[in-house]
């Protein structure tokens, strides 16, 4: 008896955007009714149950199948979604959630991105907003002072003839005098315990 390829092994199945190869699966036709469904799914699962088929790996594997299929297409939410966009739709909804699908398929068509460039290039890449920033409600106030250009070499002369005309070259020697007048107290001391050490 050969031994069931691995997982890795097997070819990679492809995502479908047609939603039919679950009904497929079960033996129906696309747009089928819950109760064909049920009973498609009832004789599958005998016929394939591994209980009955103890040493057919492979009746295991179609009984995996047979149950998946029959899970997406018994819910009414997941088997519109499978109609309509196939087992991307099923990957998409998992991953964004079931109400952003039509959002996602709307986006990834042709005309949805040729639409979207068109309108930045148009638009110089969306020019309202670089505006806003140098010309309009965002713009940095304009400065009223007229700055002038000064060399530095003249600002240097400058800060000199002030240094050298502006008082003499002798360091002050005096200090501050001290502002707190001697007759305050700062209650510091008298909240201070006293300790007689004499005895």
């Amino acid at each position: 008896m050969a031994d069931p390829k691995p997982p890795s092994d097997r070819p990679q199945r492809k995502m479908s955007t047609t939603g039919d190869s679950l009904y497929k699966v079960l033996g129906l036709e696309k747009g089928a009714t819950a109760e064909d469904i049920k009973r498609a799914y009832r004789k599958l699962a005998l016929k394939y149950h591994p209980d009955k088929n103890p040493d057919n790996p492979e009746a295991a594997e179609k009984f995996k199948e047979i149950n998946n299929a029959n899970s997406i297409l018994t819910d009414e939410t997941k088997r519109k979604i499978y109609d309509e966009y196939g087992s991307m739709g099923l990957y998409v909804s998992e991953q964004f959630g079931e109400e952003s699908v039509k959002y996602y398929f709307l986006m990834s068509k042709w005309w949805f991105k040729a639409t979207v460039m068109c309108c930045a290039v148009f638009s110089c890449c969306c020019c309202c907003c670089c505006c806003c920033f140098c010309c309009g409600k965002c713009k940095p106030p304009e400065e009223d002072e007229n700055y002038q250009y000064v060399d530095p070499e003249d600002l240097e002369a400058q800060i000199k003839a002030e240094q050298d005309g502006g008082g003499s070259n002798v360091p002050i020697l005096i200090q501050p005098s001290s502002t707190v007048n001697t007759s305050e107290s700062t209650y510091f001391a008298a909240s201070q315990s006293t300790y007689n050490t004499q005895k």
